[in-house]
């Protein structure tokens, strides 16, 4: 039908998507009849069509909007704000949408600096030239100058080539200023000093806001101080994030309050600040609040509900019950067509499309039916799909598909020759690669432990396997091996500290290093001022998951606070320097 859609009738089309409906790919062909209706001007059916459209596609809600101006919707145009205030750039026909904006004044010559700014903060360039071009205080010389800063930004501060009498040349010098704040705080606040007298309040706010970021990613002390100079901007939720880790880092708990304080309500109700809200409480021996923030907490199954826990010194071995799905509840959700269909596709190695099905089938289940979704893929041994499943349940659970255990003889042995903590190898792998043993990143990691090329060969080398060969890296003893091999490794280089081990797992040992503080770290601290994003998530997720596995493999158990340890001071640690490993 897609190949077709130019000659189908709508007729044609509108049987041909509901006799398919809640197939995976009806609404897909109901967004390329979208978008050839927009295109064609055919707003009507457009306006009848588009309820129906479940996906987000930026070109079709363009559409939406010229649609329902079209039939004088009041206020239509000002919706298209939202998708006029985006950092990348937008599909070609949101341009008429835009054109249609600026000619009803709807965009005004704010929006078009304040996108301006958002494009020069991603570094997209040619969209900056574009959103420039359409002021009219731009011209040739200011797009000229921004092709010049783009080359050489440094340049641009010492031979001052820019323009600072117009708005977007002051943009354009903040955006240098960014980009060299990146690397130096220093060079960008002399830099800054030197004409900061011929910027207004909101756009010193901005600069001190940006060099704040970058100084708190580094973990610099000052930039606590230049957040706070930030005050006449309105900080995104990456800088309210990292101006509060500053104050975690530092340990000072009443600067953490104020900061927490300061968030947009839907930001500091996230998990991490109503734990670290409730520490701060507790440091100002205000239990009896800190103690209700715990107390909520404790009922959620994740890294910060497991320390919450352990704040209240709730048992250690409590858990809920667990549901256990009948074997009618499995086979009533293993007869529906969209399972069938997911299965069909993992037979034939179509894995990505069976994933897409997958979400299709689990998609509005309660806690009961995804229990049973996850047990029916754990026993195709689809393991990935029913860890994924397991773990969207929201009040009623099943830890043993949560936390699989798969492999067990290869597990053990592996952890005892190399003298790991099984729970620990089990937490790695369940976040590297969900048990998936054909895994690859895009980056090259391979295997159920994900190892890189590199690291690979290094390892081989220093075991003696003198026949090694990358395409062993998709064996599972040998992957195993390799992965568990460079696991004691990272752990002897930290003195078996696992926190710091699990981070240079992910992120090099030099960064996980380079990333202690100047003085000892609660490992909770340490986790979360990483500066990596991911590297963040993946140790608090691999540490929460070391924790649960420990008790149901019949290890010793130990709290997940003790678990994750203390951080000695940067200066007592000596990592020995590896170019090959994953860095």
């Amino acid at each position: 039908m897609l190949a077709n859609l130019d000659d189908a009738s709508p007729e044609t089309i509108r049987q041909f998507l509901t006799r398919y409906d809640g197939m995976l790919f009806t609404d897909r062909l109901r967004g390329e009849w979208l978008k050839k209706l927009g295109k064609e001007q055919q707003w009507s059916m457009f306006l009848d069509v588009y309820p129906q459209y479940q996906l987000q596609d930026p070109s079709i809600a363009c559409y939406a909007v010229e649609a329902n101006a079209e039939f004088n919707v009041e206020n239509t145009l000002e919706a298209g704000k939202s998708l006029w205030l985006k950092a990348k750039e937008q599909p070609s026909n949101c341009n008429h949408l835009f054109d249609k904006m600026q000619r009803a004044k709807v965009l005004t010559e704010e929006d078009l600096i304040a996108r301006f700014r958002l494009a020069l903060s991603e570094n997209r360039i040619a969209l900056a030239k574009g959103i420039a071009n359409r002021s009219n205080a731009s011209d040739a010389v200011l797009l000229k100058q921004i092709d010049a800063v783009n080359a050489n930004p440094q340049k641009a501060i010492t031979k001052r080539t820019i323009s600072l009498k117009t708005p977007f040349g002051k943009e354009l010098y903040l955006y240098v200023l960014n980009q060299m704040a990146k690397t130096s705080s220093s060079q960008a606040l002399s830099a800054f000093k030197t004409i900061d007298n011929l910027f207004n309040a909101e756009q010193k706010s901005y600069f001190y806001g940006r060099l704040a970021l970058h100084a708190a990613q580094r973990h610099e002390l000052e930039a606590y101080q230049w957040f706070r100079l930030a005050e006449n901007t309105v900080l995104s939720h990456d800088q309210m994030e990292w101006f509060a880790r500053t104050t975690l880092r530092q340990m000072h708990w009443p600067h953490l309050l104020d900061v927490i304080a300061m968030m947009p309500a839907e930001q500091a109700e996230e998990a991490t600040w109503r734990y670290w809200k409730a520490r701060a409480l507790k440091a100002q021996n205000q239990m009896l609040e800190a103690n209700s923030l715990f107390s909520m907490l404790s009922t959620e199954r994740h890294f910060y509900g497991w320390l919450a826990q352990e704040e209240l010194e709730a048992s250690l071995r409590a858990q809920p019950v667990e549901f256990v799905p009948t074997e009618a509840e499995v086979e009533l959700f293993a007869k529906s067509d969209v399972v069938q269909r997911a299965e069909a596709l993992q037979r034939l190695d179509l894995r990505w499309e069976a994933k897409l099905e997958w979400a299709l089938a689990t998609d509005n289940l309660s806690d009961e039916q995804l229990i049973a979704a996850a047990e029916y893929a754990a026993r195709k041994k689809w393991f990935d799909l029913a860890v994924l499943t397991a773990d969207k349940t929201k009040e009623t659970h099943n830890f043993q598909l949560r936390y699989p255990t798969p492999y067990r003889n290869l597990m053990q042995s592996a952890a005892k020759e190399q003298g790991l903590d099984e729970a620990w190898v089990y937490g790695i792998i369940r976040q590297e690669s969900r048990f998936m043993h054909y895994a690859k990143s895009g980056v090259g990691a391979s295997g159920l432990m994900q190892v890189m090329p590199a690291t690979a060969k290094w390892v081989a080398g220093k075991v003696g396997w003198t026949d090694y060969h990358h395409g062993m890296l998709h064996d599972l003893d040998t992957n195993i091996s390799l992965g568990t091999y460079y696991m004691r490794y990272t752990a002897d280089m930290f003195d078996g500290q696992e926190t710091m081990a699990t981070a240079a797992y992910n992120a090099g040992p030099s960064r996980a290093k380079k990333w202690m503080g100047n003085v000892p770290l609660e490992g909770a601290i340490y986790a979360e001022t990483i500066p990596f994003s991911e590297t963040r998530n993946y140790v608090k997720k691999v540490m929460a998951n070391a924790h649960l596995y420990s008790p149901r493999l019949g290890l010793t158990n130990m709290s997940l606070k003790k678990r994750l340890g203390e951080i000695p001071a940067k200066f007592s640690a000596v990592v020995q320097p590896i170019s090959t490993m994953n860095e």
